[in-house]
């Protein structure tokens, strides 16, 4: 084991929002498969108890927490469960996301938009809020937000998902501006649709549809796996990324242009 190993491993310690399914789960399960001891944070309860149960197999340090984390309460306690049970977390993955109505823009209620922007924006940033003063004070950290590839097209029909992801990513360049000289990196992964259970809330027809046309813009002509992802996330998580910070990390089999 090299110095840099060495040090990693004493920093291994993630906490992963939407971690029940998808790529949250994925991410979850790659970082206890390195090692890390790792919180799952999820506001499902059935799914989570899951999850946790899946992964035990992978790292015993696993840990699931239900929590709304439009909440600020909520996300209080389960980052003062953590901390009691894991430790100081030493990395944080904002992948809690919902897709929200698709329909006109136009057409589309403030109301359907704040929902959206709850958990996909203020969500992530009360996450932070409550989790990077210890990192900074500890003077390490990682923090990688989930984003989308629609953060940087725009998606039809999908406004709020796209402007909350969107405003993701600039919040990922905000911060790693403000965290540089601190030890606290944060960057964010801007993916292309995978085929989770965010499609869920649509029935089988708009489903199909949907995707369809997603894989319309991809060249590689394929969803990204979730596996792929947490691939990416892993390294963002470790010491092995050291000098990149605010920065967007496309992984869209060739769909961004930029």
């Amino acid at each position: 084991m090299n110095a840099t190993e060495g040090r990693d491993s004493e920093r291994r310690i993630a906490v992963v929002t939407g971690a029940a399914r998808g790529i949250g789960l994925a991410i979850s399960s790659r970082l206890a498969a390195d090692g890390y001891a790792v919180a799952l944070w999820d506001r499902d309860r059935a799914l989570l108890d899951d999850a946790v149960r899946a992964l035990r197999g992978d790292g015993p340090r696993v840990l699931g927490v239900a929590v709304d984390i439009t909440d600020r309460g909520q996300i209080d306690r389960a980052f003062a469960q953590t901390v009691e049970t894991l430790g100081t977390p030493t990395a944080l993955v904002n992948n809690a996301a919902i897709l929200g109505r698709r329909g006109p823009t136009v057409d589309a209620s403030v109301e359907e938009w704040k929902l959206v922007f709850d958990v996909n924006v203020f969500g992530a940033l009360q996450c932070a809020q409550a989790i990077v003063p210890a990192m900074v004070k500890n003077g390490w950290g990682r923090v990688v937000n989930v984003a989308s590839v629609a953060g940087k097209e725009g998606n039809p029909f999908a406004g709020a998902y796209a402007a909350s992801k969107a405003a993701l990513i600039s919040m990922t360049k905000s911060l790693g501006k403000e965290l540089a000289e601190t030890g606290v990196l944060v960057n964010c992964i801007t993916p292309s649709a995978a085929d989770t259970d965010i499609f869920g809330a649509h029935d089988e027809s708009q489903r199909a549809l949907l995707q369809a046309r997603l894989l319309e813009r991809v060249p590689m002509k394929r969803f990204v796996r979730v596996e792929e992802v947490a691939e990416m996330a892993a390294w963002l998580c470790s010491e092995r990324c050291s000098f990149s910070t605010g920065a967007v990390f496309d992984i869209s089999g060739g769909r961004a242009m930029y």
